[in-house]
This record gives structure tokens, C-alpha cells and sequence, in this order.
């Protein structure tokens, strides 16, 4: 695992392994799972007049809230992704930029932290700098892999894993430092400085992305409406 700080050269090479590869062959499933989250995204953001969403990735995100009428500027630490939001969506802001360093000109109502966590270097000091960047009562919705998803507790009892925690090897290909449980969650973001108030999950993964990509889109779908009456945590 390379464990170099991160910097705009190795978010491209991310980019470019993963989230820019047409050859990637999960992107079905985990862009299934992401619309799952929207409807509960966009409902917290009832009222915020100016929103930051932390890293472009696939784009689906940022193309879901503008559809849903969210007024969203993104910040994103790759160079080539960053231009790809800008063609993707005219008139988007784009801020370029490390998460680490960026300092925004004025506060927003909420920033999205989906799917950053797990990719930085150092996940409280993050989060105690952009507290900086949130107006007072400001928001803050993160999103994270889960540490105790039904396909990662299989794993350690077929002895493929020997902690919930462990990485697998697609873990290294998106470029994950980490995984959370609820509990480790709450304890960063309570570090940082935030009060956690509502937690919420989605998608019931029995198995990972890859022993799942023949499996009928109906299926998939059904697993990620389970999300509705699942304990969180799972």
C-alpha cells in the first residue's frame, strides 16, 4: 500500500485507474447504491442556499443535485477531474484544489463529505479545518464505506478477511486509507469539532461488488430498498 501523502498527481492517477476507466466494470452497482443515498442528500439540504460538495468522482452526485435543484459548487483535489466537471456541467463552479489547503471566500449551509473520509490522509484534521468553511448551524453530511456490512462480516467468518476493517485489494485501486463502523465514525467527527445527529444506510451488500456483477438489476435494487428497514450500522 503506498502510503505517500496525497497530492493532485496520485488524485489523478486515482482518477484515472478508476473513476475515468470506462473499463471499470463495478460502476453499475456502486452508482445504484449512491441514488439510494440522494433522496435523504437533498432532503437535509432543505433550506441551504449555497452547498459544497467535496470531490467529483464518477460525477453521478453532482449530476443527481443539480437535477434536484441543489445549488452545489464542487472541490476537487484532481486536476483532470475537475476539468471533466467543468465539461460535464458549464457554469458549475469548480474549485481546484486540496482539501487540506482550501479556504473558501464565504461560508456555506452544508457541505458533502461523501465518500472523502475514507480517502485522506488525515481524516480529524480535515474535519476540524473545514469547519471553517461553514456559515454557524452550518451542515455537514458525510458518507462512508461501512466496516460492518453484511458482505465484509462474511468475509472475516469465511476467513477471507481477519478483521471487519481489513482492506481488500479494490480498496487500494479507489485509493481507501480506511473503513468506519458507526461507531469510529462518530468518534472522528466528534474529534473534529461536529456533533453527529441522524445516521442513516444504504444498501444491504451481501457479497462484494465483484461476486455481485451478474446478479439482475432487480435484485440489486430490492437490496438497496432494504436500506428502509436495516439497522444503519449494517
Amino acid at each position: 500500500m503506498d502510503t505517500s501523502p496525497l497530492t493532485p498527481a496520485s488524485l489523478d492517477a486515482y482518477a484515472d485507474a478508476y473513476y475515468l476507466n470506462a473499463e471499470i466494470d463495478d460502476i453499475d452497482i456502486e452508482e445504484l447504491a449512491q441514488r439510494q443515498s440522494i433522496p435523504a442528500i437533498v432532503a437535509g439540504l432543505a433550506g441551504c442556499s449555497r452547498v459544497l460538495e467535496m470531490g467529483f468522482g464518477t460525477g453521478l452526485i453532482t449530476r443527481e443535485l443539480i437535477a434536484a435543484g441543489v445549488s452545489v459548487e464542487v472541490l476537487e483535489g484532481s486536476p483532470r477531474l475537475a476539468a471533466h466537471a467543468r465539461s460535464a456541467h458549464p457554469g458549475l463552479i469548480v474549485h481546484v484544489g486540496m482539501f487540506e489547503t482550501f479556504q473558501p471566500a464565504d461560508p456555506f449551509d452544508a457541505v458533502l463529505a461523501l465518500h472523502v473520509l475514507e480517502h485522506v490522509d488525515d481524516p480529524v484534521a480535515l474535519l476540524v479545518h473545514l469547519r471553517s468553511w461553514l456559515r454557524s448551524g452550518g451542515m455537514l453530511t458525510v458518507v462512508t464505506p461501512n466496516a460492518e456490512s453484511l458482505h465484509r462480516q462474511l468475509a472475516v467468518r469465511m476467513g477471507l478477511h481477519e478483521n471487519l476493517d481489513d482492506l481488500s485489494p479494490r480498496d487500494h485501486v479507489v485509493g481507501h486509507q480506511r473503513v468506519y463502523n458507526l461507531q469510529s465514525l462518530h468518534a472522528d467527527l466528534t474529534a473534529g469539532g461536529f456533533t453527529p445527529e441522524e445516521d442513516f444506510g444504504y444498501f444491504v451488500k451481501p457479497l462484494s461488488n465483484a461476486q455481485m456483477l451478474d446478479w439482475p438489476m432487480d435484485v440489486l435494487r430490492g437490496l438497496n430498498q432494504l436500506s428502509d428497514v436495516v439497522p444503519p450500522r449494517l
